[in-house]
């Protein structure tokens, strides 16, 4: 066990592309640490639309620096994050997240009693969410859609830190060299390549975010396509990383269309197909109102269960069949 000061000096790394409003959000959130020895480092990536007023405005309230960059993409955005940073540890928030007051405390708490050179923590549905974007939330942490992998103990395959809620240690960043690719699935390759270099990493549970990710249907659906699509990438580096799991989204997608030709071709499998869809659908309704409770998050989690499946499945079958490293 490693011998830690009481109190760890962290770096938050914070990477922006024409985010101001969330910014905005984020640090306020920020204001509210029960831990307060950290820094907050904005790297923003190529914005037209800076957020440098608005981290100017908290200046007197934060520990913070900003800096302004060519893009390059987040992955890369994070290692400028990285050689800024003064802290022992570093932290990696997205810019769509919201921090709980408790969030660097615990996780201050954690290392001091559990050593981890690297972790990643849950996201959560704050109440001020709406509908939809608590909808989404289920959809992209619930059993039923994507097996638990995001954050959870019993998650479906090994856990990987994902850098919308990351920390690594100042060694783990001086050994591995940060992020190799900027996009594309680039926080599961650093994970991977994390482990092999023999650091332990791990989840906090204690350790979660109010991770906002899109508002429309739309938006959601292009960020899981890119998802499925990232995961393909991710194969390419390492096969063995493409699992049953990640296979399932496809499986669905094809089920559907089969499912929606049922009438043209076969209708006597249409009535039995339609119960069974019924049934899975019902359950991530029932499970979803439970979980959120309110029916009508329930009713729309069917929605976005169905975009977030069909999404990363296209994605995953296009790249796929694209067959090129990016």
């Amino acid at each position: 066990m490693k011998k830690l000061p009481d109190k760890i000096f962290f770096s938050v790394i914070i990477p922006v592309y024409n985010r101001t409003d969330e910014v905005r959000e984020l640090l306020q959130s920020l204001t509210r640490q029960t831990y307060s020895k950290f820094e907050i480092v904005i790297v923003e990536d190529g914005s037209t639309q800076t957020c440098e007023e608005v981290v100017e405005s908290y200046s007197n309230q934060l520990d913070i620096t900003y800096h302004y960059k060519e893009n390059s993409g987040q992955g890369f955005s994070r290692n400028v994050g990285f050689q800024k940073a003064e802290g022992d540890y570093f932290i990696i928030f997205d810019s769509d997240c919201l921090i709980p007051p408790h969030y660097i405390e615990t996780v201050n708490n954690h290392l001091q009693t559990n050593w981890l050179d690297a972790y990643g923590g849950p996201d959560k549905a704050h109440e001020s969410f709406t509908v939809l974007q608590k909808a989404i939330s289920y959809s992209m942490t619930s059993p039923f859609t994507t097996g638990g992998i995001r954050g959870n103990k019993k998650h479906a395959g090994k856990f990987h830190p994902r850098s919308f809620n990351m920390g690594i240690s100042r060694e783990v960043f001086e050994k591995t060299g940060g992020f190799k690719i900027t996009r594309m699935g680039e926080d599961i390759e650093f994970s991977i390549r994390i482990e092999e270099h023999g650091f332990k990493t791990g989840l906090i549970t204690g350790a979660y975010v109010y991770h906002k990710r899109r508002t429309s249907l739309r938006d959601f659906f292009n960020q899981l396509h890119f998802f499925g699509r990232a995961r393909i990438n991710i194969g390419r580096f390492y096969p063995a990383e493409i699992k049953i799991v990640h296979w399932l989204p496809s499986i669905f997608l094809l089920l559907m269309i089969v499912y929606l030709s049922l009438p043209f071709w076969s209708p006597h499998y249409f009535i039995p197909a339609t119960i069974f869809a019924g049934i899975y659908f019902l359950v991530i309704a029932a499970h979803s109102t439970y979980k959120n409770r309110s029916i009508l998050v329930g009713l729309f989690s069917i929605t976005t269960s169905i975009v977030q499946l069909s999404a990363y499945g296209l994605g995953f079958i296009t790249e796929l069949l694209n067959g090129k490293r990016d």
